[in-house]
Order: C-alpha cells, then structure tokens, then sequence
C-alpha cells in the first residue's frame, strides 16, 4: 500500500469530517500476555486504513483546514537505547517523512496539547465506545476547556461516532486492497491443500494446524488471521472450535477453517474433505448439498442483488435438501417459517471480508438489506451441521459437519473468487488425497 493512498483516504475522511470539527482515532494498545511479555502487536485496522502508521502508543488527529497542516500524529520520540532493545521505530521525524503527517508531536505531550486543538471546535469524530482510555480523556479535556473560559464555551458541542464514516469507506476496496486480498487468499488457499496432503488418521487436529502456519509463513504471511479451526468429526459441529487437540479417525471427515493476513488484510477460507481420501455415501450426498448451495451463491453474487436474497435462497436449497435426504419432515414453507432448519444451518451464509475477517460496514441501509455494489467483499459460507447426539436423525448423519467457504469479490460483470485455488468439488478433493 502507498502513501498515496493512504493521504487520498484521510483527504476522504477530512471532507466529511469538515471545517471546524475534529477527527481522532488512537493505535492500538499493547497487549500483556503474561508478566513481561506481550501478545504480538497487530495494529488498529480504522487507524492503519488512515495512517499506514504500524507502531503503539500513537494518536492520528485530523482537523480540516488547519492552517498548520491537517494531519496531525502523536507518536513516542525516537529512543536509541528503545531501537536496541524492541528494533526500529519512526519517532516524530519519520511520522512526517516516512508517514505523511503534516505536523507530530510526542504521545507523552497528548494531554498538553491535544485540549488545544480542541478549542472552538464545534464536532469531535472518534471511534466512541472502542477505547476506554480515549473515551475517559476526551470527558477529561472538554472539562479542562468548560473551565478554562465559564462565560465563552469553547468545548466542543457534540461528540459523534467516526465508525459511520470511516466504516462506509472500509467497505469498497480500492485496486491496491484487492490486490492484497487475492494475495491473502491465495496462500491461503495453498495452506489449505498443503493441510489436505498431509492429513491422514492418527494425527493430531494441531498437527494439522502446524502445517496450515507453515505454509503461510514461508509464503511471507506472518500472521493467521483468525485462530484456525482444524476439526474432526463431530468437532466440526462446534462452530468455532479452536482447541485442535484431538486425534484425526479415518472415517471421519475434517473441516478446516482458516486464512492468513496479508498487510492487514485476510483470508477466510473453509474446506471439508475425507480424511480416508474417500468420502462416505452418507458425507457425500452431505457435502454435496453444501456445495451446490454454495455455487449457487456465488453465480447470484452480482452488483445490484440483495445479500439478504442470497440468503433466503440457501435457507431454501438448504431446506429442500434436508426434507429430501430425510433429515427434516413436513412441507418446506412450513419449515422454513418455523426455522426448523436451524438445527441444521444457523449461521448466515457469510460476512464483509477486508482489514477484518469479519469486516465493517453495515449490512442494512435505512433498515433495508443493502445491495451489492463493486469493490464488496464477501465470504461465501453455508454449513450443514448434524449433532452426534441427534436422535431425531438415522446414526449415519450423526457426527457430520460440513462447512465450505470462499472469499469473493464483487466486480462490474459479476464476481470473482479469490479463493478458487482451494479444491472443493468430490472429484478434485477425492483425487487430490488419493495421489499421497
């Protein structure tokens, strides 16, 4: 990502904003694990989206039309003793040369200072709610500003959400994101057959998980974007499993659910595949209803559709199958009304994918389920899910839970499957586990 883009996107940000208000949004904070040491730092996505900036303790504040310069970072000073021990950082010098500040000043000097950027102006943008720290000091500046000047109050006069703003932008990739997305998807997709060839009975679920991170580490992807799922059997009827500890069985399947981060940007890719190389009669005739509803999906994906309409169509497909496999009872409209089919499929077919594996952005406008537009990204994700303590079922559906995912992109003439390395038909994956 350039710092062209990065300034386009605060440009985009300080229009809306507008003259005589503020905008604020904080880093991210580090974060103790145990004693000394930290949980890896990943930084804040609204503030990496604005700033580039990959470092803690920082503070971006933009004030349209300053005449000093608009964009404004707080960042700890340059510390030579700090850069030996934890490595490089940019210090207030590089927050304006290497990160495209206008004016910087030091994190330490944030209360000093900050109160005075805040005087007469009429609006305060930040990410209320989300951060503790800044909601208490904001309060604590206006109040510094009410009792500085009792007969003229130049505090600000409204404090107003920035997710709103920044959230609708986050929500259309720009060509520069896409790139980082099909790259993101890409590895990941490598991962995940890599996870394929290695699997057999015997194994342990985070055996399996160990060879995904290889994969995406030697390929430059430093971070998992998710905790991975790596579940076998009936642990797949667990929706966010994570443990990863139990030994793979031969006539089980294993669902897989997991990306990598690329610059910030994820993948979210899910597989389910035979770990004797063979599917089951029962499995199959499963997993090949959640494929079907998962092309489906994605040949309606399109600007101009409702993702809601998406939906409702594998709530349907999805529903229809169960009544024809024998797993649910009774006319489909009934069932459906009733959500019967939510022992089976609970969750919604997927979710906005960016910066975030479950990424910003409404999903309604005006109360009115949005409709897809150019630069969306979305998974594709239906599931089938039968509990190994399901009575109301024959035991040869018992145990199975199916989950296939892709991550797509919206474009003018359609869609485009950022994920499709990944095999998902019977033949490709049968065939792919019977070459070890």
């Amino acid at each position: 990502m350039t710092q062209i883009e990065f300034k386009k996107r605060r440009k985009n940000i300080m229009q809306q904003i507008g003259h005589g208000n503020i905008g604020l949004i904080p880093s991210a904070h580090h974060q103790m694990r145990n004693r000394d040491v930290d949980y890896p730092f990943r930084q804040d996505s609204d503030f990496y989206y604005l700033t580039g900036f990959n470092e803690a303790d920082a503070m971006a504040v933009f004030i349209p039309g300053r005449k000093k310069g608009e964009y404004i970072l707080f960042c700890r000073e340059f510390d030579k003793k700090k850069q030996l021990w934890e490595g490089k950082h940019s210090g207030l010098e590089g927050a304006i040369t290497d990160y495209g500040a206008d004016d910087a000043f030091p994190i330490d000097d944030l209360n000093d200072i900050l109160p005075n950027m805040l005087e007469d102006k009429h609006r305060v943008y930040y990410p209320m709610g989300r951060d503790n720290r800044l909601d208490n000091q904001l309060q604590n500046w206006i109040k510094q500003l009410r009792n500085k000047s009792r007969h003229y109050n130049k505090a600000p006069a409204e404090l107003i959400s920035l997710d709103c703003i920044l959230h609708e932008m986050r929500l259309f990739k720009s060509a520069s994101e896409i790139k980082l997305l099909r790259k993101a998807a890409k590895i990941s997709a490598q991962a995940h057959i890599r996870a394929m060839k290695y699997c057999q009975a015997g194994l342990y679920e985070y055996q399996v998980e160990a060879e995904i991170i290889h994969e995406l580490m030697q390929n430059g992807l430093r971070s998992v974007a998710y905790s991975s799922i790596v579940a076998g059997g009936k642990n797949a009827c667990t929706l966010h499993y994570i443990n990863n500890d139990a030994k793979l069985r031969k006539n089980d399947l294993l669902l897989i659910d997991a990306g990598g981060e690329c610059d910030n940007y994820a993948a979210d890719i899910t597989r389910t595949f035979p770990i004797s190389g063979k599917f089951s009669p029962a499995q199959k005739q499963l997993y090949q209803l959640v494929l079907d509803i998962q092309l489906a999906a994605i040949k309606m994906i399109k600007p101009g559709i409702s993702w809601n309409a998406i939906h409702k169509m594998s709530i349907q497909r999805m529903t229809e199958g169960l009544v024809e496999l024998g797993l649910l009872t009774g006319k489909v409209d009934k069932l459906i009304k009733d959500e019967k089919y939510k022992a089976f499929y609970m969750h919604r077919l997927g979710h906005w994918l960016g910066m975030d594996v479950h990424d910003v952005g409404d999903y309604k406008v005006h109360d009115e389920w949005r409709l897809l537009e150019v630069g969306m990204v979305v998974t594709v994700e239906p599931g089938l899910y039968v509990q190994a303590d399901c009575k109301k079922v024959a035991a040869k559906w018992r145990g199975i839970g199916i989950r296939i995912e892709d991550d797509v992109l919206v474009t003018k003439d359609g869609c485009e499957v950022l994920s499709a390395d990944a095999p998902k038909t019977i033949t490709e994956i049968e065939t792919l586990l019977q070459e070890n």
